[in-house]
């Protein structure tokens, strides 16, 4: 008698899908790779990185590190939201002078849209600074930004973080305190915010 024939199990990659991964629509929607999975339900929640260079055409901007999440899936395409941005060493190390004073500040923020976001925004001089006037600009930078924020919405602060507009904003606010170089955000995180909790 002869064998049932059992149908062959399909392994490995050969049983997963690929998903087209994209950025937010703040940022142009650009695909920017691949992902594979089992299913789209164990595609979201994954972090994707590209530089803001291939993101937008412009290789001048190689040296910013966007990072990404994926939250929703529809097809074959994925699709993203923002959660955070560094500059390569590289860069950072060509801003740095001999005789001046690299000032680094950390900055909490809330968006409107409930967005909790860490800042880190670093100002370079152009001569070398004293306690009192590194303490003067990084209470300025911190004042100025959280100021703003409440107007922000996560968009909004993605936009003027890879345009250029914030570190323009703050460059004009601490330029009278003392000569200062250049305003870079450096890099930023977007927090989770804890769930609220039921009294009920």
């Amino acid at each position: 008698m002869a064998k049932k024939q059992v149908g062959r199990r399909v392994e490995g990659w050969k049983a997963k899908s690929w998903f087209k991964v994209h950025v937010p629509e703040n940022l142009g929607k650009a695909y920017i790779g691949d992902t594979i999975a089992n299913d789209s339900e164990s595609v979201v929640g994954r972090i994707m990185q590209a530089t803001l260079g291939e993101i937008t055409n412009d290789y001048a901007k190689q040296h910013i590190k966007m990072r990404f999440k994926i939250s929703s899936v529809t097809g074959d395409a994925a699709y993203t939201e923002f959660v955070g941005h560094e500059v390569t060493r590289d860069y950072l190390r060509g801003l740095i002078k001999r005789r001046s004073t690299r000032i680094d500040c950390l900055i909490p923020i809330m968006t409107k849209d409930a967005k909790k976001v860490r800042l880190t925004v670093s100002c370079y001089t152009l001569a070398r600074a004293n306690v009192s006037q590194v303490h003067a600009i990084r209470n300025a930078m911190t004042a100025n930004v959280q100021a703003q924020a409440a107007a922000w919405d996560l968009n909004t602060l993605v936009t003027g973080i890879v345009g250029g507009e914030i570190s323009r904003d703050i460059f004009k606010v601490v330029k009278p305190l003392y000569p200062v170089r250049r305003v870079e955000i450096i890099k930023s995180k977007v927090e989770p915010v804890a769930a609220p909790v039921s009294t009920e």
